[in-house]
């Protein structure tokens, strides 16, 4: 076991020995972290779909956010929240730890592609993976499939040593990387599809300005999910609402709001296309 891989493991087994007494003190509410969401008014739009969970579920529903993954799995490990949105990749690399509690649909399925993306009008030259030598790369988050774990395979793919790029850095978020591309801070970057998209949508002046050259095959979605120890006595009616938001007006309205059709119970081997790329990338902590 590679060292970073150990420390990890130390880390939740240390965090779930602390965890009982914490957690088993709160069952009048709910507390489900995230990373930033896409909307620009994310305060009021959490706040609303915390009170419709919350109507649905018969407790308080909060949103707490933080700017990485690991620093949302921090808090489900520990007790400090109930459910955490993440992203695949660590869906995968922790999937022992954790257990699936929903995953969204965009377009009705319960799928989403990497984008590489590199601003509008940039050099006819940069088309691709095997361009990238000696330009700089906006990555989003150590965490993130599509905004790490895509990259470093096709990377790879491409016979491009990370050392051969002039510079890659982590903007903090898919928004900021397609930030960091328009504001040529960055040559091209690798994103998540579903948030440029959205992006798009909501006419976002960042997305004017950078476009596309490149698309992944489907990847499951990103999920929520509890920790796999976890008993909150609400967990299962929590569940139901948001399975139940497609089929209520106010619920698809805040669907709406984040440009998803709905969300299903999903499966472990919707991940299986990250499971396997995970595997070939040395460091993601992930194994055959």
């Amino acid at each position: 076991m590679r060292r970073r891989e150990c420390i990890a493991s130390v880390a939740a087994a240390t965090l779930w020995a602390a965890r009982p007494a914490a957690a088993a003190a709160r069952t009048d509410r709910l507390q489900l972290g995230l990373t930033p969401v896409i909307l620009a008014d994310q305060i009021a739009f959490l706040s609303r779909w915390g009170r419709y969970l919350g109507t649905q579920v018969g407790v308080e529903v909060h949103f707490v956010a933080r700017e990485s993954y690991q620093s949302i799995l921090d808090l489900l490990w520990s007790g400090q929240i109930d459910a955490a949105w993440i992203c695949g990749y660590p869906y995968v690399r922790f999937e022992a730890d954790l257990k699936l509690l929903a995953v969204p649909l965009y377009q009705g399925d319960p799928l989403y592609q990497a984008y590489l993306i590199r601003s509008s009008g940039a050099p006819d030259g940069l088309r691709g993976w095997g361009d990238l030598r000696d330009r700089v790369l906006a990555y989003s988050d150590p965490l993130s499939n599509s905004g790490w774990l895509v990259a470093q395979a096709q990377l790879a793919h491409a016979g491009v040593a990370p050392r051969e790029l002039k510079r890659a850095f982590f903007a903090h978020g898919h928004r900021n990387v397609a930030e960091a591309v328009a504001a040529r801070l960055a040559h091209a970057g690798s994103i998540d599809g579903y948030v440029w998209e959205t992006m798009r949508l909501q006419g976002m002046p960042a997305v004017a300005r950078t476009e596309v050259i490149w698309k992944s095959e489907p990847f499951g979605f990103p999920p929520l999910v509890t920790a796999r120890r976890a008993t909150h006595p609400r967990m299962e009616r929590l569940q139901a609402a948001l399975l139940g938001m497609a089929d209520d007006p106010v619920g698809r309205e805040l669907l709406g709001s984040l440009n998803l059709s709905g969300f299903s119970v999903g499966a472990a081997s919707q991940f299986d296309s990250i499971r396997r790329q995970a595997t070939q990338v040395p460091g993601s902590g992930v194994t055959g």
